[in-house]
């Protein structure tokens, strides 16, 4: 079975003084569920590559949890370890998809802005897609509103109040959205089509 990586929030327990890598269980089942073995990383950006040599992962996604650090977040090993993630899925072209937190990393790893946004937490909502009307979970406060010019992301779907949900790269296998495909239940065809798609990208 083909594996994909994925990356895991961080989350600061302090009655315990501990900082734990945690992860929703049904991101596991999402991508068990697309046909494929999911394996979670640490955040230890320094143990990435023996990490990619050993398990020869056919894809890498960047999950949701934690705001990047210069936009109110606390977990700067979290930003390390996308910044690191989305190197390698450059250098070595291996697939990356990010959903929410994620596809915020990919917007500011080519330089794009973020900004706080209003009715995108905890609430449903349409988008425009490929020219159709979808509809969405949404669980983010900061968001893109514009893309730069030299960035070289692509808008595939939009809110109807502006908000950029879902990116592609022009040049490299990197994709997102701002919705998390895992908390569907059932988990939508679309969300699992998607994933497929972009995993094989690199073989196409």
């Amino acid at each position: 079975m083909e594996s994909i990586i994925y990356t895991q929030r961080v989350d600061s327990v302090t009655s315990y003084q501990e900082k734990r890598d945690a992860a929703d269980q049904r991101i596991v089942d999402f991508i068990s569920a697309c046909g494929y073995l999911p394996i979670p990383l640490p955040n230890k950006p320094q143990l990435v590559e023996g990490f990619l040599s050993h398990i020869q992962p056919i894809g890498i996604i960047l999950t949701g949890g934690n705001s990047i650090v210069k936009y109110g977040g606390n977990a700067p090993e979290r930003d390390a370890m996308d910044k690191k993630l989305i190197e390698i899925s450059i250098q070595k072209q291996i697939p990356l998809y990010g959903f929410c937190r994620g596809m915020q990393s990919i917007l500011d790893y080519f330089g794009n802005d973020l900004v706080d946004v209003q009715g995108h937490v905890a609430k449903r909502h349409q988008i425009i897609r490929d020219g159709k009307i979808d509809e969405v979970n949404s669980y983010h406060q900061q968001a893109c509103i514009r893309l730069k010019d030299t960035s070289g992301l692509i808008s595939v779907a939009e809110s109807e109040d502006g908000v950029i949900e879902a990116v592609k790269h022009k040049q490299y296998p990197l994709w997102g959205n701002m919705w998390h495909p895992e908390r569907e239940d059932p988990f939508h065809k679309r969300d699992m089509e998607n994933l497929k798609r972009i995993m094989k990208s690199r073989r196409v």
